[in-house]
């Protein structure tokens, strides 16, 4: 799993390429956390049109990030996701938690009062 993490206007844009699986979850978890946490991001958004796959550890990675960005004022976003993960979405309910769009500009555009979900 490659991961690129940057910080834009607020937000914490994560970039993912492979398999979010339960072989790199945790990787990304921490990852993240630790950005997320020496950076000034109020938000998250998690690039992933370079997943192809992602099994319950990655569902898992993303609601506990969910839930402590909720817990901190904050929101997680998706962005970019192709039709298996979004087969994914639907079916573990992370549409319902986590707004889905077609790129990060969008999913950044959406919490300053911009486009909706895709």
């Amino acid at each position: 799993m490659e991961i690129n993490i940057n910080e834009k206007n607020r937000f914490l844009i994560v970039q993912l390429l492979g398999e979010l699986d339960h072989h790199s979850a945790a990787d990304v978890r921490e990852r993240v956390d630790k950005s997320f946490t020496r950076s000034t991001a109020k938000h998250i958004v998690f690039d992933l049109r370079g997943v192809g796959f992602m099994d319950s550890s990655g569902i898992g990675m993303l609601i506990g990030r969910h839930r402590a960005l909720e817990n901190a004022g904050g929101k997680v976003f998706a962005a970019g996701i192709g039709a298996e993960l979004q087969r994914i979405f639907a079916l573990s309910g992370l549409t319902k938690i986590i707004g889905c769009y077609n790129d990060t500009e969008e999913a950044m555009a959406s919490e300053k009062g911009g486009k909706k979900n895709a």
